[in-house]
């Protein structure tokens, strides 16, 4: 009995199916987003340009740092981090005109009228080396909670309607009034205490 060859199987296409398979799931999976900081940079500086000395008062920095074990240490004093958004907020707006607290200037806004605002405010983030990505972005997040809060509550007051709801003009009146104004310091290895 004669055996009967088996005749080969055309692969060169495979090669083709496989491909269109890889295409077909990498546009149709969803790939997981990553969270990052909306930050503007600011313009670069011309060459010959003379930085002007800046007298910044203690009371006018308002210090959050995170150690690595992710604790949040505000203003000297350990903290949850879901105090921070108000203490911020206490600390941008001095309501009181207490002393310890950012100096008040008073200004005419030609949108707004006379408003006493904390114009020299910074608030300085500090974190380890070793800070967990997400609670230093947690931590953005809630300073910048305590601004767009701020200028809500003053769009409301001053105009009935929110922030996001005004034009771009007076937009940029309430913006003048809470500028973010979050300055980052390179990470330092703070370890597991605050007394960095």
């Amino acid at each position: 009995m004669a055996k009967r060859k088996v005749s080969e199987i055309n692969a060169s296409s495979m090669a083709d199916i496989s491909f269109l398979l890889l295409i077909f799931f990498l546009v149709a999976t969803s790939m997981e987003t990553t969270t990052g900081l909306a930050r503007r940079l600011p313009e670069p500086l011309p060459p010959d340009f003379k930085p002007e000395e800046i007298d910044i008062k203690q009371r006018d920095i308002f210090v959050v740092r995170i150690n690595s074990l992710n604790q949040l240490m505000v203003q000297g004093e350990l903290m949850e981090i879901t105090q921070l958004k108000n203490k911020a907020k206490e600390f941008i707006k001095n309501e009181r005109g207490d002393a310890h607290l950012p100096e008040l200037f008073t200004e005419d806004f030609p949108d707004l009228g006379p408003i006493a605002f904390t114009k020299n405010h910074v608030i300085s983030v500090m974190n380890d080396v070793d800070t967990q990505y997400k609670v230093y972005i947690d931590v953005q997040n809630e300073l910048v909670a305590a601004y767009n809060e701020l200028r809500n509550e003053l769009a409301m007051d001053k105009f009935g309607k929110s922030f996001s709801e005004l034009d771009e003009e007076l937009q940029k009146s309430i913006q003048k009034v809470y500028p973010q104004k979050i300055s980052e310091a390179e990470p330092k290895n703070y370890g597991g205490n605050n007394n960095g």
